[in-house]
């Protein structure tokens, strides 16, 4: 079976989702931007586990760090950044990484395996709700975000018969970014949603691997927040 591979997977949901492949029995390789620590969390994550090291904002370099891998069957692009730039405030050199970062990296790494994608395989892309519920600072996040719904409608038709889909979690209350944040933080969150509860690391890689494995999910971008108002 072809290989798992996880751009962005030394920590958080990107770790989870290829410790969930590991599980498996899947070869499976993550990628961060320092190659020694990407291979010490392949270590940990165990099974048939590698690590790869290169930086998505310096896409020139990515065909060269991805040259010996394949082929891919499911390739997930979970790296991410954060920035806060608002139009009054506005930081250009952060805003062009997160955007070479998310479209341009994202992008060439498609570029860079397209010919080692199995054609039953699928591509993940991550985005946010911050597409469409923007926050003080979440200028270029929620630029970003909007543009991975137009990069999944345009891979999915150039890449077929391989399928892409994305997907946006809201509030993860156990993630790494958000676990330590006050419970007076987490709390009003949480009542805006409609289950009642906040999306966990686990409910994101349900949905993730829901996208990756049903060979009838294309083109799909979901929403996994809880009914979030």
């Amino acid at each position: 079976m072809s290989a798992v591979l996880v751009v962005g997977g030394t920590a958080g949901i990107g770790r989870e989702i290829a410790r969930h492949y590991a599980a498996a029995g899947r070869e499976v390789l993550v990628t961060g931007r320092d190659t020694d620590r990407a291979k010490a969390v392949a270590g940990e994550i165990g099974g048939n586990t590698r690590g790869l090291g290169f930086d998505l904002a310096r896409p020139e370099e990515i065909g060269a760090a991805l040259a010996d891998v394949g082929p891919v069957g499911s390739l997930v692009l979970a790296g991410i950044d954060r920035s806060q730039e608002s139009v009054a405030n506005y930081d250009i050199a952060a805003a062009t990484r997160l955007v070479t970062l998310k479209l341009v990296g994202y992008t060439e790494v498609v570029h860079a395996l397209r010919s080692r994608l199995a054609e039953t395989g699928a591509v993940l892309l991550f985005g946010g709700q911050a597409r469409v519920r923007p926050y003080p600072g979440s200028t270029t996040v929620s630029t970003v975000n909007a543009g991975v719904i137009g990069l999944v409608r345009t891979l999915a038709v150039e890449l077929a018969p391989v399928r892409v889909n994305s997907i946006h979690p809201g509030i993860v209350g156990d993630s790494p970014f958000w676990r330590d944040k006050p419970a007076a933080v987490l709390e009003g969150f949480r009542s805006g949603t409609l289950t009642g509860r906040l999306a966990t690391m686990t409910d994101i890689v349900g949905a993730a691997v829901f996208l990756l494995d049903n060979p009838s999910v294309n083109d799909v971008n979901l929403v996994v927040d809880g009914g979030w108002r």
